[in-house]
């Protein structure tokens, strides 16, 4: 029940916060209670910063009960603006000859400062009553964060109230509705993708003013690409069009009006269009490095996988997982093989992208020949390569397992593995990989054929040898 009631009053509060009226006024200003005349004057705020030590008669409470609050100034026939209503009580002294309010933002640290000054002809009599100040001629921005603070003039230490507080945002529907910097305008548009242009139609904006429209880059912030159009508030004809280079999912149109602190819609076009991230795969053969940079930011797991020719998929090498919210995707030292790719999983799937699958790189084959009882395994490069070699039992598509030892081969050399009848099993495999970089891919020749051993033609040669080769293919396995 508590919780219940908890959840009501926060819904409560944020319900009034963004349905809450803003008092008005015509004309800023400051006013004294009882009668008291005071004037006010801009300050500096600098000679002021060092406080002196205050008298023993003077109280540390003459200042008290400081509240904040927001006006809106809306003059006729011009745009309404917000304003900080400031009230504070002081007990009058004859050590004291006025207040001095300050306010600085903590957004963009600039700050105002007024000086609040007395007329007391006989200082003596007033000692001791109290007069609420008021003053409500600071000017705020939207959301704005701002601290506060009221001291005496003279400034004596420990005499001083400070408060910070937030100026209310668009969500407010006062606010929203009359302050200029909540009105955004709305547009439209249309895509034309053979010539790569966007129309941009303006609507709802304000009056007679200008309209700013740009295309530009969402990242951390959306940045520029290219020069902004604007969109003459007095023209009957609010449209615009902007020519991109590349569809990105985070190319967007901005629009805001032309007046400071406006605030500004985006829309994004190519959002759901993420395919084209996956193409800027770099491969530096000086260094055998395989790089990927991604266009835009998107969350994506990236792994270097080999493609598999039975059943187009691709399966991971191991300890290749990168995640990549942002940066570049650098491996070092790997195989150009047509069957190692780079795969991307996002939440809305897995791409797969094979850069060395159109034969611009140097790639390597494994072939064996069966010559009487044994098996002579080699490799064709037209790099220099170092291989090894291993007979496994292929349990899975994917996964194969090590059933005798590994035979280390150089280029140009071969290795001879004796048969067994193990061999002659559909599950046995001769798998072979390159060990002088960091990432290969494994290639395997399966399905042995042992049919032909001991047997001789009449000439007393042995058995024709038979050749397995294994075809540098773009598809999956």
């Amino acid at each position: 029940m508590i919780s219940v009631h908890v959840q009501i009053l926060v819904i409560i509060l944020f319900w009034n916060s963004d349905c809450q009226i803003i008092p008005r006024i015509e004309e800023c200003g400051l006013s004294c209670s009882q009668g008291i005349h005071c004037k006010s004057k801009p300050s500096g705020g600098i000679f002021n910063n060092f406080c002196h030590d205050a008298p023993v008669s003077l109280s540390s409470m003459v200042l008290k009960s400081m509240k904040i609050s927001t006006v809106m100034k809306c003059a006729q026939g011009s745009p309404c603006s917000l304003h900080l209503n400031i009230k504070g009580t002081l007990s009058l002294d004859e050590n004291i000859r006025g207040l001095e309010i300050c306010s600085l933002s903590l957004d963009t640290q600039q700050s105002q400062c007024t000086n609040v000054r007395f007329a007391r002809k006989k200082p003596k009599m007033l000692t001791g009553k109290k007069v609420q100040v008021q003053f409500n001629c600071i000017e705020v921005n939207v959301a704005q964060h701002i601290y506060v603070t009221m001291k005496t003039v003279p400034n004596y230490c420990e005499v001083k109230l400070s408060q910070e507080y937030y100026v209310e945002d668009c969500r407010n529907s006062d606010v929203g509705r009359y302050i200029p910097a909540c009105w955004a305008g709305k547009f439209d548009y249309n895509v034309d993708r053979a010539k790569k242009i966007i129309s941009v139609n303006v609507s709802n904006s304000l009056r007679d003013q200008d309209y700013y429209v740009r295309l530009c880059h969402k990242w951390f912030t959306c940045e520029d690409v290219g020069a902004f159009a604007v969109i003459k508030g007095k023209e009957s004809f609010k449209s615009v069009s902007l020519k991109y280079s590349q569809p990105l999912p985070c190319l967007c149109i901005e629009g805001w009006l032309a007046i400071p602190d406006a605030r500004r819609i985006q829309l994004c076009p190519f959002e759901n269009d993420t395919k084209v991230l996956w193409d800027n795969i770099v491969y530096s053969p000086a260094t055998q490095t395989l790089a990927w940079e991604p266009a835009c930011p998107v969350l994506v797991m990236v792994n270097l996988c080999r493609l598999m020719k039975s059943n187009d998929h691709c399966e991971d090498i191991p300890n290749s997982s990168k995640n990549s919210p942002e940066k570049q995707v650098k491996y070092s030292r790997v195989d150009t093989h047509p069957r190692l790719c780079m795969k991307f999983t996002t939440k809305q799937g897995s791409w797969v992208k094979c850069p060395f699958a159109h034969g611009e790189f140097p790639a390597w084959k494994m072939r064996t020949a069966a010559v009487a009882e044994r098996i002579q395994v080699f490799f064709t490069s037209q790099t220099k390569a170092q291989f090894s070699v291993l007979i496994c039992n292929r349990t899975q598509l994917a996964s194969c397992e090590s059933v005798g030892m590994h035979h280390s081969v150089s280029l140009g050399d071969s290795v001879s593995i004796a048969m067994s009848q193990e061999m002659c099993e559909s599950t046995i495999c001769i798998q072979g990989w390159r060990t002088d970089v960091d990432y290969s891919v494994p290639l395997q020749i399966c399905d042995i054929h042992c049919g032909f051993r001991g047997q001789t033609y009449s000439d007393g040669n042995p058995a024709k040898a038979m050749t397995h080769r294994v075809k540098s293919v773009h598809s999956l396995h």
